[in-house]
């Protein structure tokens, strides 16, 4: 797939995001997905696996967050087999605080599937809206 393909599948993902709607996204994720939370923070770390992801982080974010989580994509910048995306949340913390995260998310691509994400995020704001995930 050309950088063009790629952007436009993490442009379907990130429509369906802004919504609430995360299936295009997990969709997307080959089964060997490795997500890392980039940073020396309690919240960085990485999730080896889509099942990984599915299992041990969505429902650490469900605990959390009010609703269904938003994200909302600000820009794309494709490069080869690599994606770039900014983005800002749009969440509220189920204590009623907003969380409004902005995020620089890193995807590589093969063969039309998501095997890896780099997250950058505002860990401080992640651990003062959300709290520290368990060790």
């Amino acid at each position: 797939m050309n950088p063009s393909d790629n952007k436009a599948i993490l442009k379907t993902v990130f429509d369906a995001l802004a919504e609430g709607n995360s299936r295009p996204f997990v969709d997307s994720m080959a089964e060997e997905f490795r997500w890392t939370m980039a940073g020396e923070s309690q919240w960085s770390r990485t999730y080896d696996g889509k099942a990984a992801v599915m299992d041990q982080l969505f429902p650490l974010l469900r605990a959390r967050i009010e609703g269904r989580t938003r994200t909302i994509a600000q820009r794309f910048i494709a490069d080869g087999d690599l994606v770039v995306v900014e983005a800002r949340g749009a969440n509220m913390a189920k204590d009623g605080r907003p969380y409004r995260n902005h995020y620089c998310f890193v995807f590589r691509l093969a063969g039309g599937k998501l095997v890896e994400l780099t997250e950058y995020m505002d860990t401080e704001m992640a651990i003062t809206v959300l709290g520290a995930p368990p060790a």
